[in-house]
């Protein structure tokens, strides 16, 4: 019964085999460290809100609790639920395998409509810090034709190759930290602490100071859905996770306890971008020009990881029988080819959304995916106690309950204090997958469309399924 959980995967079981069953080269660590900051922050753009909202000790503070209660548990069920399926598909293997193929195929529905509206903003992002220096970016058909033309040239490199992306997300990511680090060092002269310590809980702007900081410390299980691509992945995952974990957190923690405190703090000021006034003041012309095309460039590596996550989910959903064969259709670089052109349509599509229609009703569709993985990951530590598990979080069941309520009531607050407009249009997408996954079936029955379930991957245990050995107790 729980045995068929733990049959092996043919195709990434084992430690020494560097190439997939296309012969293409898999995903090694440093670079799957870069691409999961990637796919969770791309540097302290955009926290610059969580000051403007609450104030330097509430924004400081709030990086650190969050990191505790949200990014923390959440890279934790990744990395043993990972490892348990090292599949690409990821969160909706967990979903499908815990609680039936419906459910899975509403996971892998919201989390990849959220993806794409995620993906919608970066090209928008990466005019806005350019057309302070080509003012013809700032709107209009010139605007249009750029955002196009940047999703074409993303998407394309997404079709040449993950191991690229991974390695681009490298070089990015360096060149997006460093000029943070070498401003902090140059503001440690003018450190005032007591500017820490600066409140006004009279006037908080809760919910987009909520909104921050959760938009900028989530998706992390979006990796998951990559891991049939990476080398070894049960030993690699949990030390990419944690290894990534310390990089944004700390890429958040160091610029803004450093900026806080080297120049008075005007909240008004505090929005997107002023990172860079900020590096003006301190260091001058250079610093600031550092900074934007930091900016700029780290929102194309924002867009290459999450184009990649998104279409190797759809890619992964095929192989288990989910959506239509030609989803599992790769090109002959292994990549996703009918994925990746979904998603970069979707990303056209979406485009014209604003900034915070973006945010908002990408965290509500996330939050709606993340509760289907809480209760998969609950159910399958109580039904499947002794699955295989490469990596598994050191708490009993108990345990696995209290560390996930914090994040539940955190996703219950956000979803809370999204608009009505916002919350209309989210449930009635998830009220198209709700259609559209017996619409599916129907279409297998009839046979207009070929569905199958790859020979590669081991059969996911049966959702009603009772509990297994229920004598024997867990190993902590």
């Amino acid at each position: 019964m729980g045995g068929r959980v733990g049959v092996k995967y043919n195709s990434v079981n084992e430690g020494e085999e560097r190439k997939g069953g296309h012969g293409i080269p898999k995903v090694s660590m440093v670079p799957l460290i870069f691409l999961i900051f990637y796919e969770v922050s791309g540097g302290p753009f955009g926290i610059e809100d969580s000051v403007k909202a609450a104030g330097p000790l509430l924004a400081i503070v709030g990086f650190l609790l969050f990191a505790l209660i949200w990014s923390i548990p959440e890279a934790l069920i990744t990395a043993e639920m990972g490892t348990m399926f090292p599949e690409n598909g990821g969160y909706v293997v967990w979903v499908s395998s815990a609680l039936g193929p419906f459910w899975g195929f509403q996971q892998g529905w919201a989390k990849w409509l959220s993806g794409v509206i995620d993906n919608a903003l970066y090209p928008v992002l990466f005019l806005d810090y350019v057309k302070s220096s080509v003012p013809a970016l700032g709107g209009g058909l010139p605007r249009t034709l750029a955002v196009l033309i940047l999703t074409v040239a993303l998407t394309y490199m997404n079709y040449r190759g993950l191991t690229i992306v991974g390695w681009v997300a490298v070089f990015l990511g360096v060149f997006s930290l460093l000029p943070f680090f070498v401003m902090g060092l140059i503001a440690i002269p003018r450190i005032e602490p007591s500017r820490w310590l600066e409140m006004d809980l009279g006037n908080v702007d809760w919910g987009l100071y909520l909104n921050t900081l959760f938009w900028n410390l989530n998706y992390w299980d979006s990796i998951s859905t990559l891991a049939g691509e990476v080398e070894n992945p049960k030993r690699t995952l949990p030390r990419a996770l944690s290894y990534a974990l310390v990089l944004v957190v700390g890429g958040y923690l160091y610029p803004l306890i450093t900026c806080t405190a080297a120049v008075p703090v005007v909240r008004e000021y505090w929005s997107d971008g002023y990172f860079s006034d900020i590096a003006r003041i301190l260091g001058g012309i250079w610093l600031h020009s550092w900074i934007q095309a930091a900016a700029a460039l780290s929102n194309m590596g924002n867009f290459l990881t999450e184009m990649s996550s998104d279409s190797y989910q759809l890619l992964g959903m095929a192989e288990r029988g989910m959506l239509p064969d030609f989803f599992a259709k790769r090109s002959h670089y292994g990549t996703p080819l009918i994925g990746i052109l979904f998603s970069a349509f979707g990303v056209i599509l979406l485009s014209w959304m604003s900034f915070q229609e973006i945010i908002a009703a990408e965290n509500y569709l996330y939050c709606f995916g993340m509760i289907l993985e809480f209760i998969a990951f609950i159910k399958l530590r109580v039904t499947h106690p002794n699955a295989s598990r490469p990596y598994k979080i050191p708490l009993g069941t108990i345990g696995a309950v209290l560390m996930i309520i914090p994040p539940a009531i955190l996703i219950i607050v956000v979803m809370a204090i999204a608009s009505y407009k916002v919350m209309v249009v989210s449930i009635l997408a998830m009220v198209i997958g709700f259609v559209l996954q017996p619409c599916l079936g129907y279409v297998e029955k009839k046979r207009w469309l070929r569905f199958s379930i790859s020979a590669d991957l081991p059969d996911l245990p049966d959702a009603q399924e009772t509990a297994e050995d229920d004598a024997v107790p867990l190993v902590f």
